[in-house]
């Protein structure tokens, strides 16, 4: 008896040349998460682009169910997610791309942290082969955040994205809810 797929499988087997006649478009990473955020009803994120999640946004654009609502300033994003989650009752989702973009999310991780708001904090990230060779723009935000949040995941297979969102939400919202971060290379974005 053969086992039905999951559409995240079918997908990643799409994207790995699998029958095409048998599914839709072949995916990137980005389309993927995007698809896994509407998955969790996702309706509203606070997201400011840079070159490191420019690949996300541009993913974002084909949503008909994800609201980008763009923030003057990264710091300003993760309170308005908080303040989204605090008023909805669901996790709020702010995004920002590497390095300086990223380190503005903290004080507002750290906030949510603290008085245990569910929050998602997506940040784009360098490609995977300059992680950790000072490249322009990199910070090790996933180690930065280690102490204000329940859990950081840097996702280093494009297979993992439907699979770590769907974790990442169960993780902000179960138990003592609070943030929980998703650190995603450009080149899985690409992938």
């Amino acid at each position: 008896m053969k086992q039905s797929n999951t559409r995240e499988q079918v997908e990643l087997e799409n994207s790995q040349g699998g029958n095409k006649s048998d599914i839709g478009p072949t995916m990137s990473g980005s389309d993927i998460l995007v698809a896994a955020l509407e998955r969790e009803a996702v309706d509203t994120i606070f997201a400011y682009p840079g070159g490191a999640s420019m690949e996300l946004h541009q993913a974002l654009t084909r949503s008909d169910q994800i609201r980008v609502i763009l923030p003057r300033h990264e710091q300003g994003g993760s309170f308005a997610a908080e303040g989204y989650a605090r008023a909805s009752g669901k996790p709020g989702v702010c995004m920002a791309t590497s390095g300086p973009g990223a380190t503005n999310l903290v004080t507002g991780i750290a906030d949510a942290f603290m008085d245990s708001i569910p929050l998602i904090a997506i940040t784009g990230q360098v490609p995977q082969a300059m992680i950790g060779k000072g490249a322009f723009q990199e910070t090790d935000f996933f180690g930065m955040t280690l102490p204000v949040v329940k859990h950081s995941f840097l996702i280093t297979d494009i297979a993992d994205i439907p699979r770590v969102v769907k974790e990442a939400f169960h993780i902000a919202t179960t138990g003592r809810p609070g943030p929980v971060v998703i650190d995603l290379p450009k080149n899985i974005q690409q992938a």
